[in-house]
């Protein structure tokens, strides 16, 4: 469960690159509602020290639960289903008192650990017709039940994520090339009919948001968030406007922006901190994730290169779509940008898949 290690062996360049991230996050929540400043530095501190705890646990030890974690995971988003908070329409939070915690952030971190340990075991029949039909089953239930919340965005990107954890893990390009065919006319009917007036597979206000991305001039209301967003980036131009800015002309001071501390917090960077700020985030987030490859790349086990790779993947295909979302070059959806959002259970669960990255570069590969 627990090993000696040697200080030499411990990332602390990932270490910087998540910290640095997240105080800057912490500045621009503090910009966006200061009201959540404090919440965020606690959270960012107990989360802090949640990545220390795991990254000195053995992740082979931990990988041995992952059916355990698994249906965990599958209660909490029960639960959500059964006792949990709604707001804006939508049932996505157990209320713990002092927070509002979402099963769905901490199951995709459960997801990763599962397919990381999942398809190691299966590496020699990774592409039989039962170890997918396996897989999909298992990835299915949770995208069902997330699905229900109803959480489109999430759903998209934890199958993404099972689709680039099971690419690293070596399925063949044959069948990559079969499932593809199927699935390029299976997407164009599913667009037809989602765009085709009276369907019922996704949530009205869910097509509504995509015709407003597609026809922004017909659905002016519903536009107007990725709208104010666009022209928030832009008004900052080269060096921003500050932050904590009093300008007048302040789109987020207008309260132009709805949820600008999570869904639209590149928003506020792009105002305040103009195009050297975003680019700042930019590349931390890439650095991180390419931090977690490389650390998977030199991984002991093949498991452990899963698991970085599943947690450099979540990190970066979450940050892209938040930030096509808040560009306008996807419709709007509810996801925060990894580590800069206001939000615990977010920023928490990434630290938690951090330290679990942090133990498997502990473990040095022997040669």
């Amino acid at each position: 469960m627990l090993k000696q290690y040697r200080l030499r062996d411990y990332k602390f360049r990932l270490v910087l690159w998540v910290t640095a991230l997240s105080v800057l996050g912490i500045l621009i929540i503090g910009s966006a509602d200061k009201d959540l400043q404090n919440k965020q530095i606690l959270g960012l501190i107990m989360g802090f020290v949640l990545m220390i705890v795991v990254s000195l646990f053995d992740y082979v030890w931990l990988l041995k639960f992952y059916w355990i974690f698994y249906f965990i995971g599958l209660a909490l988003l029960v639960a959500v289903m059964l006792v949990g908070t709604s707001a804006g329409g939508a049932t996505r939070w157990l209320d713990l008192g002092f927070t509002q915690f979402q099963p769905s952030d901490l199951m995709k971190i459960i997801l990763v650990v599962f397919f990381a340990q999942f398809f190691s075991k299966h590496e020699d029949d990774l592409s039989s017709f039962k170890v997918i039909v396996m897989s999909v089953a298992i990835i299915l239930v949770p995208v069902f039940l997330i699905y229900k919340q109803p959480n489109l965005s999430t759903c998209i990107l934890t199958l993404l994520l099972f689709c680039v954890i099971y690419f690293a893990a070596g399925l063949s390009y044959k069948v990559i090339a079969g499932i593809l065919a199927v699935l390029a006319p299976v997407i164009v009917i599913l667009v037809g009919i989602i765009l085709r007036p009276g369907q019922t597979l996704i949530q009205e206000y869910q097509l509504i948001r995509i015709l407003a991305w597609l026809h922004p001039e017909q659905y002016p209301d519903e536009a107007a968030q990725q709208i104010y967003s666009i022209s928030a980036i832009g008004s900052g131009q080269l060096y921003g406007k500050g932050l904590e800015t009093t300008a007048v002309a302040s789109v987020k001071n207008a309260n132009f922006l709805a949820e600008a501390q999570t869904d639209f917090i590149f928003a506020v960077a792009g105002e305040e901190l103009g195009f050297l700020g975003c680019c700042a985030i930019i590349i931390l987030e890439i650095l991180i994730v390419l931090e977690c490859i490389w650390i998977g790349r030199n991984a002991r086990e093949f498991s452990g290169t899963l698991l970085c790779c599943g947690m450099g993947a979540l990190i970066g295909i979450q940050s892209i779509m938040n930030i096509c979302v808040a560009t306008g070059l996807m419709p709007n959806t509810g996801l925060p940008l990894p580590f800069v959002s206001s939000g615990l259970t977010s920023l928490m669960t990434l630290f938690i898949g951090i330290g679990l990255v942090l133990n498997v570069g502990l473990q040095v590969k022997k040669y």
